[in-house]
């Protein structure tokens, strides 16, 4: 049996995944089609349920729960992990010139969005874009602010930008739970057996990849386009964990509030 498959190019999906889609552990009678996009485009064709399997960021997930399951493998939680609010000035912004200012973000459907909401709920000039186009953004006065993810936690300083805000961190200090970020789905009409080889299938190609690292798999290294051995590895390091294993309790936990969060159930500060 064919599934497709969608997850991004950048070196915490792509390490998941490599053992699973090239053949390097057995996936029996599965057979997997990737599609590598950007995660806001596997989050808008969510609502198409155009992918068998597919990674979400956690909102898009709960906007489509009645097409996909969450897998219990492969979803990207932790601590210290979230997305930097970034400036090309090292000021200290107040929250009322934050609320006024245009602020670049990696797509609508992201956790990023709704962690830049919960911290400032009335920041309203948003602009969405590619998360690989927001330093530029901000650098060249098109935002005021970047709400920035991936890799370019590693690479904002070099290029001359300053934190405003850790947004993962505020989640941090005000939840006392960890930062869901994105998640590994699978459509509700294939078969529970389906779910539970492919769920199994994760957890041991990301068990195969530990079992190399720290080598970088070709794989990994084909699609991160410039970026460098060490920011791959700091990249893994950061977002594939124990919670890509297995969510366990907290991880379930941590997501069911953010769940709440995006409902409105609890009130912003």
């Amino acid at each position: 049996m064919k599934l497709t498959i969608g997850y991004s190019p950048c070196p915490n999906d792509t390490f998941i995944f490599d053992a699973m889609i090239n053949g390097k552990i057995p996936t029996n009678e599965l057979e997997f089609e990737p599609v590598l996009e950007d995660v806001e485009t596997l989050n808008q064709w969510a609502p198409e349920a155009r992918l068998d399997i597919t990674k979400l960021s956690f909102p898009a997930l709960f906007d489509n729960s009645h097409l996909y399951d969450l897998l219990d493998s492969g979803a990207a939680l932790g601590k210290g992990v979230g997305p930097l609010l970034i400036s090309s000035s090292d000021k200290k912004w107040s929250i009322q010139e934050i609320n006024a200012a245009s602020i670049a973000i990696p797509g609508t459907h992201t956790t990023a969005n709704l962690l830049l909401s919960f911290a400032f709920p009335q920041a309203m000039e948003k602009k969405a874009m590619v998360f690989s186009a927001i330093e530029n953004s901000v650098l060249r006065g098109e935002t005021d602010l970047g709400v920035i993810i991936h890799e370019n936690r590693f690479t904002y300083q070099g290029r001359g930008l300053f934190k405003v805000l850790d947004l993962g961190e505020h989640w941090e200090q005000k939840m006392k739970v960890p930062i869901p970020l994105g998640c590994i789905a699978i459509r509700k009409n294939l078969a529970p057996k389906i779910k539970f080889s492919v769920e199994s299938l994760v957890r041991e190609s990301i068990r195969y990849a530990y079992s190399n690292y720290p080598e970088i798999p070709t794989y990994v290294r084909k699609n991160s386009q410039t970026m460098n051995e060490e920011v791959m590895r700091q990249h893994i390091n950061l977002y594939v964990n124990n919670y890509s294993l297995s969510l366990g309790e907290e991880g379930r936990a941590a997501i069911e509030v953010l769940k709440r969060v995006k409902n409105g159930q609890y009130l912003y500060e």
